[in-house]
């Protein structure tokens, strides 16, 4: 788990302002500092993580300091903005926070009674972000992670349409080798992804992996047992694999493994869907081997037989997958 930002970022091109803030506020917080509107960019591109609060003072040579509280609310939302300013200039401060750059403005000269409890405030609010952001984390790790549970047995039910009675064997066979690819869990974008809609998206989705399975099913039985099944696997791949001295090796992760791991806006298309099908045609099966440099040896083998999957054996998958993620 990252540790909760608790720095305090100074901005101003007054070298003593810099040595009175960081006398005064150091007892609160760490402070670092920086002397214009570009250093403190480049402060923040180094310690963002660590960085709780900034506080820039407003006029500086070569750029204002809301310019840098501006670029820190599109680059560091999180990051609690102030910008310190003299009477003369409220105006800008208080445009500063109507248009959402800053959360408080301190006058100069400063108070320091008041500045401390600003500032504290601004480190309590800071604290209360990295919380928030963390759960959202753990909780979008759980949602992901259900969604691939839910990925593999939406696959079931569509590989079992094609009323094969060895079907179970086969996906197990694909869910093994997503295992040996440390399949990952799809990103999926929350904020603005509603829970419904997604979830009509992969009922969608899952229609059409069944119509490209049942599209293969009738290419491959096209193909007849006359070809080799590897050369049938590696037309099928479609320039993502090649055979040498008889082997095949697959050069694309993404083939193997795109049914599970792909976004749900990604278009399902037929090499998306090669590999599971092919294994629910050939007669036999296989398991993959890494050869390195993202490459993977395919394996053919014997079709386990059905006494010797576990009655459980798609939660086991699910299990293995997610560990391996």
């Amino acid at each position: 788990m990252s540790k909760q930002p608790q720095k305090i970022l100074y901005v101003d091109d007054e070298t003593m302002a810099l040595k009175y803030f960081e006398r005064l506020v150091s007892p609160l917080a760490p402070v670092l500092t920086a002397a214009s509107v570009e250093a403190g960019k480049a402060m923040l591109a180094q310690h963002a993580d660590e960085i709780a609060v900034l506080v820039s003072d407003q006029r500086m040579p070569g750029a204002y300091g809301n310019e840098l509280l501006r670029y820190a609310h599109d680059n560091h939302p999180n990051i609690v903005r102030m910008l310190t300013t003299a009477y003369s200039e409220l105006g800008e401060a208080i445009e500063a926070i109507n248009s959402g750059h800053i959360y408080r403005y301190i006058t100069k000269p400063w108070d320091l009674e008041s500045l401390r409890a600003d500032l504290k405030n601004a480190l309590e609010l800071a604290a209360l972000r990295s919380e928030r952001d963390m759960l959202l984390r753990e909780k979008l790790m759980v949602q992901q992670q259900q969604l691939l549970a839910e990925r593999v047995t939406q696959l079931v039910v569509a590989c079992a349409g094609f009323v094969r009675p060895d079907h179970a064997q086969r996906v197990e066979a694909f869910l093994q080798s997503a295992s040996v690819l440390d399949c990952r869990t799809p990103a999926i974008d929350w904020h603005s992804t509603d829970h419904a809609d997604l979830m009509q998206a992969e009922t969608a989705r899952s229609i059409a992996i069944g119509t490209e399975l049942a599209a293969w099913g009738r290419w491959f039985a096209d193909q007849g047992s006359a070809r080799p099944p590897l050369a049938v696997l590696d037309e099928a791949l479609a320039g993502a694999s090649e055979i040498h001295e008889g082997k095949l090796i697959v050069r694309d992760r993404a083939a193997l493994v795109w049914p599970l791991e792909a976004p749900t806006a990604a278009p399902v298309t037929a090499a998306g869907t090669a590999w599971l099908a092919w294994l629910l045609w050939t007669e036999g099966s296989a398991t993959l081997q890494p050869q390195g440099e993202g490459r993977w040896l395919v394996v053919p083998q014997a079709l386990a037989a059905p006494e010797s999957l576990r009655r459980d054996w798609m939660a086991a998958a699910i299990e293995r997958i997610e560990r391996a993620d």
